[in-house]
């Protein structure tokens, strides 16, 4: 009980400012809490989870109006030392989960060609349901702003495409149902800071594709993202503002220079006003 009352505190206090108020920033920022709202809290098991799960429980404590939250884990065919890791982590947390099973992992083992895009879907497609059967209306996942600027660059560098990764989006096949990243400003660096200062162990990618193709023989990584993660830290050394321009880029679009882009599956180019009177005019 005093571990935990002082991993609370430490929210509270020490990390006040890199997380706690970064936190409730999102949320008000982009809208992503309602009263009435029902919140499945998605516990992977790793530390960006495990934290979220915290703060949306210190939220509950003090938000101006009611909301209920449940914390859910999905078993995508976890072994047993990663399943009890999850376990013993969320009773030291105090975080009452509900964990429900899945075969997805022995689903796309033998998938050769984009198994992290497929098993993604389908872990997807897994939370809503549950989340729905546990009378929820959102799904909150873990992903932070290092996750977001990664994406950018992932998505120009490796997809061809300008695009980010949204802090909220309405499900296509759930109806009703809404997505939300309230971690969406808070740093991974912070994250791992209060990790180690708790002395917390988490899981880490427990994925049975990742651990036997992801590492070489030497220890490299093939992993895009870490290459990508690679290349902001060494552009940072050169331009500390790099990660937070990259942010901003998606928020400053300006169509004006833009040669085409897509909306609600619909190609839009700028040659369709062109020659309007009020089209297009050159920046100089």
């Amino acid at each position: 009980m005093e571990r935990l009352e002082g991993i609370e505190a430490s929210i509270r206090k020490k990390f006040h400012k890199r997380i706690w108020c970064k936190f409730t920033k999102a949320i008000n920022t982009y809208e992503m809490l309602k009263e009435g709202d029902c919140v499945a809290v998605c516990i992977s098991g790793g530390k960006d989870s495990m934290l979220m799960a915290k703060l949306f429980q210190e939220l509950k404590r003090h938000n101006k109006f009611e909301f209920d939250i449940k914390f859910m884990v999905m078993d995508p065919g976890y072994n047993k030392e990663n399943r009890e890791l999850i376990m013993s982590n969320a009773k030291t947390l105090g975080i009452p989960i509900h964990v429900f099973e899945t075969e997805i992992f022995d689903s796309v083992v033998d998938i050769e060609k984009s198994p992290c895009y497929l098993c993604a879907r389908m872990r997807r497609g897994h939370l809503y349901k549950n989340a729905q059967d546990l009378g929820c209306n959102k799904i909150a996942l873990g992903h932070h702003y290092d996750d977001v600027i990664e994406t950018i660059l992932m998505g120009m560098m490796y997809g061809a495409q300008i695009q980010t990764m949204m802090p909220k989006l309405h499900s296509s096949n759930f109806e009703g149902m809404e997505l939300i990243r309230p971690m969406y400003l808070i740093r991974e660096e912070d994250i791992i800071h209060w990790k180690k200062y708790n002395d917390l162990d988490f899981l880490q990618c427990a994925c049975r594709f990742t651990e036997e193709t992801e590492l070489s023989d030497d220890g490299s990584s093939d992993s895009k993202r870490l290459e990508i993660k690679n290349l902001i830290r060494e552009l940072h050394k050169t331009n500390p503002f790099l990660e937070g321009n990259i942010f901003k880029s998606v928020e400053n679009v300006n169509l004006n220079t833009i040669i085409a882009y897509k909306q609600n599956g619909v190609k839009h180019s700028f040659l369709d006003d062109y020659d309007k009177e009020e089209g297009w005019s050159a920046t100089e």
